[in-house]
């Protein structure tokens, strides 16, 4: 277990003594969990069952129940591909496939590295800029596949560019 999951892991078991260990406290203890780390863990979902005592396949399948919960980490870098109607019968889903592709990642999927995750959404209120799809937040409508590399592209050369800053920072330049 690598140092940041048993950080986690003790940060959740620091804070279950705040609730009650009634089944009904099972929601709020998952929301704690998904609003402070981003995502539950396996462990946790074991942590939460125990601590609870109920089976960890039911916390599980009250988890899977709701699309809010995420069970991988989130990538440091959120895109959301719009999938409502007008951006569905603009292209949307070709938008997904791209980002997908040029990840190497499937929709609701991170990245190797955490650097980046990738969902669907069903809409996210730009219709008039379809196909939309939002980078970190950022709306970034009338999307061509053309657009997804330079997207991409764009982050990674500003993670070389940091890099560079930091070796010749460390260097003493």
């Amino acid at each position: 277990m690598i140092a940041e999951e048993k950080a986690m892991l003790e940060d959740i078991a620091l804070r279950l003594p705040g609730f009650g260990k009634e089944r009904g406290n099972l929601i709020p203890i998952l929301q704690m969990i998904q609003r402070k780390h981003g995502y539950l863990p396996p462990d946790a979902i074991n942590m939460v069952a125990e601590y609870l005592e109920i089976a960890p396949c039911e916390v599980y399948g009250v988890a899977t129940f709701y699309n809010q919960f995420r069970f991988t980490p989130p990538g440091k870098h959120q895109i959301q591909i719009c999938l409502g109607t007008a951006c569905h019968v603009k292209g949307g889903d070709i938008i997904l496939e791209n980002f997908e592709r040029k990840l190497e990642i499937r929709e609701g999927e991170t990245t190797p590295d955490r650097e980046f995750g990738l969902e669907r959404v069903a809409c996210i209120g730009c219709c008039a800029l379809a196909p939309v799809a939002t980078v970190d937040e950022s709306i970034q409508g009338h999307m061509a596949p053309s657009k997804v590399e330079g997207i991409i592209l764009g982050f990674q050369i500003e993670k070389e560019r940091v890099a560079r800053e930091k070796k010749k920072n460390d260097a003493g330049g």
